[in-house]
């Protein structure tokens, strides 16, 4: 070959070597980056060519797929019941993404999950067309129907455990929005959305997991395990150093209480069935503002949850002397979340021990194959058996003959306890009704259940935790109960 063929050769050579190492930089090296690229139409085009996995409650879907005909994008999302479950599962949206339980478990429902690996590989040779696999949620559909309509058109939410697993039965948020309404790519889609961000009762907002309220007296049974725990009192029934009135440390302001109720020296069964605020606000005070928030981290306060969904933190504060007096019966800047208030009402109904919430029970194939369980995890143990045995007739008698008689159900052993929240500066606004509570059968308890109200439109002297919000959690307990 002579010189300037061979060098033509040898150029030619370089180009196709430059060729190769350009293509598996492309294919192997940027793949991720460029199918992560919010420019590349064809990812998008390709994860809706095909039908999306379901979530499942109760054996059956509350999701599907539909087929469009305005769009290069062939399927969209659609839900049954969509505001009762977008609490749940969130949305999916081919023009803005997804949310919560579908964002989440995207790569299964979608199916192109490491874990369906071998059912992708497997349909290329059977022909078979591509399908998401499915999530199967702990929820119970019952209870998730009762505490939706029990919210009916009021602010508020629900949050329902089973104590024993921490598996969530219901997770409620209203006023709720329907996720089918913006599921497409087109300016329908796109106004229904941006109506519903302008909305100033916030549909979109999952008030079960990410608003904070303060948890008003319901957060005196914290206290009282706390006061139990660090040895302030053993007898529930023994009188309290708790003196009428009570002056709040460091200051001439008294701690007051609402109507004429027997709080002076009132012991701890009474002055929780009574709501005592000079009891618990002068036991927050002796022991400290480290102890209480000692006790509120045991039940998950100051950490975010995962569900798997996040949940914000709870907050009991780093305070001075008369704010932890405060935050001890749920004001000041104590601020907690449904799902936390029900973690704390399914720890002490659980003797004690506090499982991690969550709602993915299982992971199924296109096929239905099971690629994952969940297993039951101890999150901690905020209070000993004993402790919290005694925290349960406290709140059972609340129940029975206290403030929370409208949780009663005929045949069954329920522990609970109201609170009302101030709100605003200097309570200007209406207060927030609260209702946390557990229901017993001989086998245990298997519901634990937080219900909190903000209804704008009732009058300020009829809102209260035993009036709103007890008999929503009735109704939710009885329909776990019943489902048994």
């Amino acid at each position: 070959m002579n010189k300037p063929l061979r060098r033509i050769a040898i150029f030619c050579g370089i180009l196709v070597l430059a060729l190769l190492v350009r293509t598996n930089y492309i294919q192997y090296v940027r793949a991720d980056e460029l199918n992560a690229n919010e420019h590349n139409r064809r990812v998008q085009i390709e994860r809706y060519a095909h039908e999306r996995g379901n979530i499942i409650v109760d054996g059956e879907p509350v999701t599907g797929s539909v087929e469009t005909t305005d769009s290069d994008f062939k399927y969209k999302r659609v839900w049954k019941d969509g505001p009762m479950w977008a609490p749940v599962t969130g949305y999916s949206s081919q023009a803005f993404d997804s949310s919560q339980l579908e964002s989440i478990e995207d790569g299964i429902l979608t199916g192109n999950s490491d874990d369906l690996f071998f059912d992708r590989t497997l349909s290329m040779f059977t022909g078979d067309k591509k399908t998401g696999g499915n999530i199967v949620t702990t929820l119970n559909s019952a209870a998730q129907k009762a505490a939706f309509k029990g919210l009916g058109n009021k602010k508020g939410a629900v949050a329902a455990l089973d104590p024993q697993t921490g598996a969530i039965l219901a997770l409620a948020s209203t006023p709720s929005y329907d996720p089918s309404v913006f599921a497409g790519n087109s300016m329908k889609d796109s106004d229904a959305r941006q109506k519903l961000l302008e909305d100033k009762d916030k549909p979109m907002l999952n008030r079960a997991l990410r608003e904070t309220y303060p948890p008003g007296s319901t957060f005196k049974v914290v206290t009282a395990a706390a006061a139990l725990e660090n040895g302030l009192y053993t007898d529930i029934d023994a009188k309290t150093d708790s003196p009428l009135p009570w002056r709040l440390p460091q200051s001439t302001n008294l701690l007051q209480n609402e109507g004429n109720i027997p709080c002076k020296d009132a012991s701890l069964r009474e002055a929780l069935r009574w709501s005592c605020n000079t009891v618990f606000g002068k036991m927050s005070d002796d022991l400290g503002n480290e102890k209480m928030i000692e006790q509120a981290d045991k039940f998950g306060f100051n950490e975010e949850v995962f569900t798997p969904v996040r949940a914000d933190a709870s907050v009991y504060p780093k305070d001075n002397p008369p704010q932890n007096a405060m935050a001890g019966i749920g004001q000041a800047s104590n601020r907690t979340t449904p799902l936390q208030m029900a973690m704390v009402a399914s720890a002490i109904a659980n003797d004690g021990k506090l499982m991690q919430p969550y709602m993915v029970a299982q992971r199924q194939a296109p096929n239905l194959d099971v690629i994952y369980t969940h297993e039951k995890e101890q999150l901690s143990e905020p209070l000993s058996a004993e402790n919290a045995q005694k925290v349960q007739q406290m709140m059972e008698t609340v129940v029975k003959d206290g403030t929370g008689t409208n949780a009663q159900i005929d045949g069954v052993t329920v522990g609970g306890k109201t609170g009302t929240a101030q709100h605003g500066l200097n309570n200007s606004e209406k207060p927030y009704a609260w209702f946390i509570s557990y229901a017993k059968s001989d086998s245990g308890s298997p519901v634990a259940v937080a219900v909190v109200v903000e209804d704008g439109n009732a009058n300020r002297d009829d809102i209260s935790g035993g009036g709103l919000a007890a008999p929503i959690a009735k109704n939710v307990m009885k329909a776990v109960l019943d489902g048994k």
